[in-house]
């Protein structure tokens, strides 16, 4: 009978399964933190009527960096992160950074609501479908985040809670970028 290899042990095999399993998630973080941008020039076409009554659509916030973040009431990491949320619309609110939040709750809107109010999450946030979700190209999993160039076009793409020390530099970026050009400049 052959012997196995020393290395492989229970706790190796175990640590490569945990690094299989979370280096796809853990990519898109690490791109945004390095700056580097989805291949494709998506422009998302959307309008939601926020929980307050205002429209928001992508011509309407044209000229600010978004931050689009898709969540439920019902999943643990949205409800962990939404402080961090928060907090980011906060911080770059006088850098014309909108936090926008996509809620695809299909109970009664009262509950969003009121999980909205007992958190004091005050960022926009609307109830809506899958058919605005495609737009964005689509959501794997919940929470998912996007980041939106001034210009709306889709430089970020994050599956898993959102990593703010990740997300604060890609932000702080795009608040620099022109309007005319939505890259960054050789010296970033």
């Amino acid at each position: 009978m052959r012997r196995r290899p020393a290395w492989l042990t229970w706790s190796n095999a175990l640590t490569l399964a945990v690094v299989v399993w979370a280096a796809p998630r853990c990519w898109p973080h690490l791109e945004a933190l390095a700056g580097r941008a989805l291949p494709e020039q998506r422009r998302p076409v959307f309008a939601v009527q926020t929980r307050d009554g205002r429209w928001l659509t992508a011509d309407s916030l044209r000229g600010r960096v978004v931050l689009v973040n898709v969540w439920a009431t019902w999943c643990p990491p949205c409800r962990a992160e939404m402080p961090a949320l928060q907090q980011l619309a906060d911080a770059y609110a006088r850098d014309g950074v909108v936090v926008l939040g996509l809620s695809v709750d299909q109970g009664p809107p009262a509950a969003v609501d009121a999980f909205l109010r007992a958190r004091g999450i005050t960022y926009p946030n609307a109830i809506v479908s899958h058919d605005v979700l495609g737009s964005f190209g689509g959501v794997r999993g919940y929470p998912t985040s996007f980041l939106l160039d001034r210009e709306g076009v889709l430089r970020h793409a994050v599956l898993g809670p959102v990593g703010v020390l990740t997300l604060r530099p890609a932000i702080a970026r795009l608040t620099r970028e022109s309007l005319t050009d939505p890259r960054p400049s050789p010296r970033e």
